[in-house]
């Protein structure tokens, strides 16, 4: 009798602040945590730097191993948030202003009486042909891009992602 093969993943934490120890990683354990409950069989982690090369270069590499990745950080609004931008350089297509996103950011920032400024727009630009990952705590969207799922780095905004998309998939 020929066993069921499980479904493959890597993680991918995003961040120099991660990497210097400034921050520790809650991430990766939730997340094996909860694909392992699934039925999901976590294969690689990877934590790296907020650099558009190495971003490029690990995705490339685990999107064409595993069949689903999950990366986490790197999508803010300050200078450092490359991972939108090199994920859209991975699959070589235009990084774009979702107008979806834009309307949720707006409406988000309005309720606050905070203006959508420059750095704030930026969480709306998202690689074409991209699906928006709700955010139901602080609205900035993450996205996904075949098998690539790409969510916050902040641990209680990621884990909230994670459980629309999982909510979304059964």
């Amino acid at each position: 009798m020929k066993k069921i093969k499980n479904p493959t993943a890597c993680i991918i934490i995003i961040g120099n602040e991660i990497l210097s120890g400034r921050t520790i990683d809650t991430n990766k354990n939730y997340l094996c945590k909860q694909l392992h409950l699934l039925g999901i069989d976590v294969i690689e982690a990877r934590v790296i730097k907020d650099d558009i090369k190495q971003i490029v270069y690990t995705v490339n590499e685990t999107r064409k191993k595993y069949d689903y990745i999950f990366t986490t950080g790197g999508i803010g609004p300050t200078h450092d948030d490359l991972t939108s931008f090199s994920i859209a350089k991975a699959f070589k297509v235009k990084l774009v202003k979702d107008k979806k996103a834009i309307k949720i950011l707006e409406k988000y920032y309005s309720s606050m009486e905070k203006p959508l400024n420059e750095a704030r727009e930026k969480m709306a630009f998202i690689p074409h042909g991209s699906e928006l990952l709700y955010n139901p705590i602080t609205k900035a969207a993450g996205f996904k891009i075949k098998n690539v799922f790409v969510m916050a780095g902040v641990p209680e905004i990621m884990m909230a992602m994670f459980k629309k998309i999982v909510r979304k998939k059964k």
